[in-house]
């Protein structure tokens, strides 16, 4: 009989079996190599180990068995061939970065992503003679328009945080690879996770991911990872972690492979509970928008349902009254956690224009629709008649 490669089972299974290599012990549960260093057998072997002439563990920064567990799970799920663990979301921007771009090159970004990732582009790369050119996320024209013959990289997130804007993947991914197939697509799927959508199979390069969201799901640790082919990521991506050196812990690494195996039950869970947040927030007399791409207002509901199949887990809503009005409504709730980060198994809350995006100017959050009555809902796995009646007051 044949025996069956893990690469052939549903993702179901993947995010369950996928990367662990048993030891001597027979452990069932993947163990926590805390090492920093590994021996060898002998100097020859060590020096074979080091010019990558022989495959193996050589030093935690950039070899761990714990870590290689995740790397190779995420992989799976995505749908690519590497994987390269990072010690945060924000590192793992900086490698694909860093290992893509260089001084004179530029960069086209969508101009709704995260507001440290916007820092980073037109701020710290600028430095350095990137340049970067910011447009509307679902502006094709806009998008052909920006490219030259210096872009290498072109960056989107989808859904976009807070308004939760919807990228077309592959209407994207087939413009910019018919300008230029060298050009690369990179995508943060950190809002979506592979259980909505894999952007490597509608033509992205690169995804990126906040290990420290969904993947954990519990708001434990801050990690991040890079998945594409085995060239970039396999090869540039990890080079650069290997002399740079923004790794992941092993302890992280355990905490997110584990966490990979409960991942869709937990997303798809969220995402049912935020569609009955957004559905009551679409009625509310005192909530003048609401942004989520499961509701059919939504203008790019149908393209949602089709990239992604669910509207996702955040829902961000605008309400009269501005900055005074959403701050009030933020502090009177007494089951959300008021923080900025997401993908828990807690519902949070946030004001963006004074948390995620503080950094931005007034200028850009203006253009981005960031208003200062703008508030952002993580859904997490409460009962979500206890969210509904958590910030269902007066003051709506």
């Amino acid at each position: 009989m044949v025996k069956k490669a893990l690469k052939d089972y549903r993702p179901a299974t993947q995010a369950v079996r996928v990367g662990q290599l048993r030891g001597s012990e027979g452990e069932h549960s993947e163990p926590i190599y805390t090492t920093s260093s590994f021996v060898f057998d002998s100097a020859a072997q060590c020096a074979a180990r080091f010019s990558y002439e022989e495959p193996g563990n050589i030093y935690s920064r950039f070899t761990n068995p714990t870590v290689r567990v995740f790397e190779e799970r995420l992989a799976a799920l995505e749908g690519g061939e590497s994987c390269v663990a990072t010690a945060s979301g924000m590192s793992a921007m900086l490698a694909v970065c860093m290992s893509a771009l260089s001084a004179g090159d530029h960069v086209v970004s969508a101009r709704s992503i995260f507001g440290a990732s916007q820092i980073l582009l037109s701020g710290l790369l600028a430095k350095f003679g990137v340049t970067t050119t910011f447009v509307d996320l679902s502006d094709l024209a806009a998008w052909r328009a920006a490219l030259t013959d210096k872009t290498r990289m072109v960056f989107f997130e989808t859904p976009t945080n807070p308004l939760m804007e919807i990228a077309d993947i592959a209407a994207i991914s087939n413009l910019v690879h018919d300008y230029d197939p060298n050009i690369k697509v990179v995508v943060d799927n950190c809002f979506c996770t592979p259980v909505l959508q894999q952007p490597l199979s509608l033509g992205a390069d690169v995804v990126l991911h906040s290990a420290t969201k969904f993947i954990d799901g519990q708001g434990r640790c801050v990690g991040g990872a890079v998945v594409g082919d085995q060239s970039f990521v396999g090869e540039s991506v990890l080079g650069f972690m290997r002399t740079a050196g923004p790794s992941m812990s092993p302890f992280n690494a355990w905490t997110f492979a584990k966490g990979l195996e409960t991942l869709a039950l937990r997303v798809n869970q969220a995402c049912d509970n935020a569609a009955q947040l957004a559905d009551y927030l679409y009625t509310h007399k005192g909530v003048a928008n609401v942004y989520y791409p499961g509701l059919t207002s939504h203008p790019q509901h149908a393209l949602a349902m089709q990239q992604q199949g669910k509207g996702g887990a955040v829902v961000s809503f605008e309400v009269n009254g501005g900055r005074d009005a959403a701050w009030r409504i933020i502090d009177q709730t007494q089951l959300l956690s008021i923080t900025a980060n997401l993908g828990d198994t807690r519902t949070t809350i946030t004001h963006p224009y004074t948390t995620t995006h503080a950094r931005w100017s007034e200028e850009d959050k203006a253009a981005a629709g960031i208003t200062e009555g703008l508030i952002r809902i993580a859904v997490g796995l409460e009962d979500p008649l206890d969210i509904i009646e958590d910030i269902r007051l007066p003051s709506l």
